[in-house]
Order: C-alpha cells, then structure tokens, then sequence
C-alpha cells in the first residue's frame, strides 16, 4: 500500500527533507568533482528524486528517511554515469556501459533527425 499523502502534505515533507541533498552532495563531492557534474543540475536531479521518493515511500516497508537517503544515493550514482553525462539516453535495457548500440536500437528515433541522403 502506498502513503495517501496530499499534494501540500508531499511539498511539505520535501521541503522539509532537503537538507538530504546537500548531505548526500557534500558526502560525494569527490565523484561530482571527478565526473565534472555541473553542481546545479546535480541538485536539480536528486530533487526530483526526492519528491518522486515521497510519492512512492510505502510505510510499510520502513522509515521514510532511509528510502528517501537510499533513492538519492542511487540518483547519484545513476546521473554520474558516462551515458548520462553526455546526454545520451533512452539505450535498451540490457545495452552495457561502452558497447557500441545501433542509432536503430535507441528508443525515440533520432535518425529524424539526421540529413538524408539525397
């Protein structure tokens, strides 16, 4: 069973937990360094997270705070990956980190994109 939050009581448990950004940021601020994250967009990922985070947590499979620091951790780690940091996203499920893909293969054609050839 998920939470029956309301719309003002979700944006005041989120406002409340913000603080979770900056803790998980300050712990990691070496992976950002390294990865040349752009700090704003880092914040600006785990906090929809977090707010996604309030919305799913279901009480009765634990606290929220260790859900809302797990799924932040996680964000973390997922938009400092190579793939997202250039942009690249929508790949299959089972494509690897550094295999070459099919343009074919990526979800959303992209190869409208692309000039044809005359």
């Amino acid at each position: 069973m998920k939470n029956n939050y309301s719309i003002a009581q979700r944006n005041a448990i989120v406002e409340n937990n913000l603080w979770c950004i900056d803790s998980v940021m300050k712990k990691h601020w070496r992976q950002i360094a390294a990865a040349h994250a752009d700090r704003d967009d880092v914040y600006q990922q785990l906090a929809l997270r977090l707010i996604r985070a309030v919305e799913n947590f279901d009480p009765d499979k634990g606290t929220l705070q260790i859900h809302i620091r797990a799924q932040l951790q996680f964000e973390l780690r997922r938009c400092l990956t190579p793939l997202s940091l250039t942009g690249v996203t929508g790949l299959p499920q089972n494509c690897r980190r550094y295999r070459l893909v099919s343009i074919d293969a990526v979800q959303g054609s992209y190869t409208d994109l692309m000039p044809q050839a005359a």
